[in-house]
């Protein structure tokens, strides 16, 4: 992993998620880009804002550039403002395009929000927004909730269908996991009817061995019939710092459905940071 991008309205609501942000920055030796996207207001009568206000656009990132800094100050102290430490600011009229846009230029290899917004980040709210980045962005979207308050990560879980996708998923996780030395918890949960039995566990483990080498993955099996519920008082059983998903894409209609309201649901859980990879982009990332 090389750059994390976050970004930020300056809201209260994503304080915690700049923390988070600094601190992965820290332990996993990456570039961080510090973005906040604004749009300019409309003007009534006007066929070009270069006419009636020749230097807005320049007084515009100017006045955000100083925000930024003094924001970043506030909540991380002088220290913040290191080499590897990168400002940005994107105008454009859809904050979660401008986010894209950023990741992109920067090749961001994961994208952090916290879960809600404030009015100038109003597009990052929790619900079928959050859903749109999770499904559409160029990387891996890590969303921090406000009320979790910040923590080192000691324990990750990863919700797993057994599948090859996990394993794909998994060993792109362990490197982050690895420089915090933190523990996996490779987690499915079921239903007495649709568990396939101990065989499919097996194959799963010795396909994830073959392809990982990471000594702190911790494998659980969990039966029950309300499977959102199994695994919201398993993240607090074992006090998990991040619960991790894959969006799948390949898969038949039910299952399919099934999967996204899972994510959906942990989307509206809001109780721990979510970090949300997608199958159709997780093998193409910048790691």
């Amino acid at each position: 992993m090389k750059t994390i991008v976050y970004a930020t309205d300056y809201s209260k609501n994503s304080v915690e998620a700049l923390k988070y942000a600094h601190y992965l920055n820290t332990k996993l030796g990456t570039r961080l880009v510090i973005l906040h996207v604004f749009d300019y207001p409309t003007v009534l009568g006007s066929k070009s804002l270069s006419e009636p206000f020749p230097n807005l656009e320049k007084d515009n990132f100017r006045m955000h550039h100083e925000k930024l800094k003094k924001f970043c100050t506030e909540h991380l102290g002088n220290d913040w403002n290191s080499f590897n430490i990168q400002l940005a600011i994107k105008e454009n009229k859809s904050v979660i395009q401008g986010i894209f846009s950023s990741a992109a230029e920067w090749h961001a290899d994961l994208i952090l929000v916290g879960m809600k917004g404030g009015s100038g980040i109003r597009e990052i709210i929790v619900g079928s927004t959050a859903k749109q980045l999770i499904e559409e962005a160029p990387c891996p979207v890590l969303t921090v909730p406000t009320i979790v308050g910040y923590r080192q990560i000691e324990t990750i879980v990863y919700a797993t269908d057994y599948e090859e996708e996990d394993i794909h998923t998994i060993k792109k996780l362990v490197e982050i996991a690895k420089p915090l030395q933190a523990k996996i918890h490779v987690t499915h949960i079921s239903t007495q009817n649709e568990y396939k039995g101990d065989m499919q566990m097996e194959w799963f483990k010795d396909a994830l061995k073959e392809k990982v080498s990471y000594k702190d993955i911790i494998f659980k099996l969990i039966l029950s019939d309300d499977i959102f519920d199994a695994l919201r008082i398993y993240l607090g059983d074992v006090s998990a710092d991040m619960v991790v998903m894959l969006e799948r894409e390949k898969k038949g209609l039910r299952k399919k459905w099934f999967h996204k309201d899972l994510v959906k649901k942990m989307e509206s859980y809001g109780k721990i940071p979510l970090l949300s990879f997608n199958e159709y982009n997780h093998q193409t990332l910048y790691y």
